[in-house]
């Protein structure tokens, strides 16, 4: 009979209590498909007493997480427990040191500590696997790691956060403000009490790190993401893009070429008959622009009990097969470092919201502005109050880089008429 496949998991929140129930419930099936029986045979979290709604019958309870690594009947360590430092990356230490293969669903430590821990691994000749880390359910990393692993990438594009997809694509379906619409999500659960780590793009930063790394074959960067949110996204700005033909994501993108690395979570004008614009709610989508194979497109739930712990079972198979390799698709040593694009070079064609005083010479100061710093003008429309008091003006400006714009707001903002800050949203090419 072939040996069962052991594992312990470290956190039994929604994720790790949704990994023993799809073991618990497919069995035969995952069974037949890894070879081998796997079986959860020693866990930890912080409470013992709580009511999961999962047998834990004749598992191992250990009271810290790193014992998991030392644990004698435990083959592989699964690390459901999250956060970049702690308790986590001490568990990710201790298990590859002591060869233990390790499967996380961890996209901040990959993104904080990722070519660590892969070298690590590579030296321990120890698997590690992290397909639940960006975008739950869906094999994006799979499918850049292997399946497009004979292509050419130049692009990707991606619907990584599904807070704000769902804040996002309900604001546009309801006209409803970002505040209200926030608060409702908190009360669905999809966001979190303190949603800053979502609305403000730092969990879509730490996710297109890692897909940048698998995609061009260079070191993860995180702190080279230009990273910027979607709180400052009016209903107004909903309305104004649907009438000029978009809608509003918040996209991760991320190229690479001679110019370096470029890699950006902002909320974007999205045409709406380009793929991600269909996606709504809180699902997640992946656009991979590569050659030969052309357009590639992941879509699906990016979250919650299912969908992750799918991923994570997906890798627990692959571990049972056998099935192993360079963490992030070839050895660290030849990941390059590439250094950060200049965001200001890239070309794009820009939306700017300005809120104004209604007077006379406001628009020639603006198109002035903009005339002095090469910015060619394709729209300019004055309609209705701006949020907070003024005149809404907005434009939409044809291609060129990024940074003309930039400059050409900076010599307004020192200009009595606007009275707040202009909202700069680039239009996905």
């Amino acid at each position: 009979m072939t040996t069962p496949l052991n594992i312990g998991i470290a956190g039994l929140g929604t994720v790790g209590a949704g990994v023993v129930r799809l073991l618990n419930d497919n069995a035969a099936l995952v069974t037949r498909r890894a070879g081998r029986v796997i079986r959860v045979v020693a866990v930890s979290a912080r409470d013992r007493t709580r009511d999961r709604g999962i047998d834990l019958a004749g598992a191992d309870w250990v009271d810290a997480p790193e014992q998991l690594a030392h644990h004698t009947g435990v083959d592989v360590v699964v690390e459901l427990i999250g956060g970049a430092e702690g308790p986590a990356k001490a568990l990710a230490a201790a298990s590859i040191a002591a060869k233990r293969p390790f499967i996380t669903a961890n996209k901040a430590m990959l993104a904080a500590h990722g070519m660590a821990l892969a070298r690590a691994a590579e030296a321990a000749s120890v698997p590690l696997k992290y397909e639940a880390a960006v975008a739950g359910g869906l094999p994006v990393i799979k499918g850049l790691r292997e399946g497009a692993a004979a292509n050419r990438i130049t692009q990707i594009s991606g619907i990584l956060n599904g807070t704000c997809n769902y804040i996002l694509s309900t604001m546009e379906a309801t006209g409803r403000e970002f505040a209200d619409v926030l608060a409702e999500a908190q009360h669905l659960g999809y966001a979190e009490a303190d949603p800053s780590f979502d609305i403000d793009g730092i969990d879509a930063a730490h996710k297109l790190s890692i897909l940048a790394c698998l995609a061009f074959g260079t070191r993860i960067d995180c702190a080279a993401v230009s990273t910027n949110g979607i709180r400052a996204v009016d209903a107004c700005d909903i309305a104004q893009a649907n009438a000029l033909g978009f809608c509003i994501r918040l996209i991760g993108q991320a190229a690479y070429d001679a110019g370096g690395l470029y890699q950006a979570v902002r909320p974007m004008l999205v045409p709406l008959d380009h793929p991600l614009a269909h996606v709504k709610g809180a699902i997640n989508a992946v656009t991979v622009d590569a050659d030969p194979v052309g357009q590639l497109q992941f879509e699906g739930p990016g979250a919650g009990a299912g969908p992750t712990a799918s991923a994570v079972v997906a890798d627990l198979i692959d571990l049972a097969r056998g099935s192993n390799g360079a963490p992030f698709g070839m050895p660290v040593a030849a990941l390059e470092a590439a250094a950060p694009a200049d965001p200001g070079a890239r070309i794009a064609r820009s939306y700017v919201r300005f809120a104004v005083e209604d007077k006379p010479g406001v628009l020639a100061e603006i198109t002035a502005a903009m005339r002095d710093c090469a910015v060619s003008i394709e729209t300019l429309i004055q309609r209705g109050e701006a949020p907070g008091g003024g005149v809404l003006v907005v434009m939409t400006t044809h291609e060129g880089p990024e940074g003309a714009v930039a400059r050409a707001l900076a010599q307004l903002g020192q200009s009595s008429a606007l009275t707040s800050p202009p909202l700069v949203l680039p239009i996905l090419g």
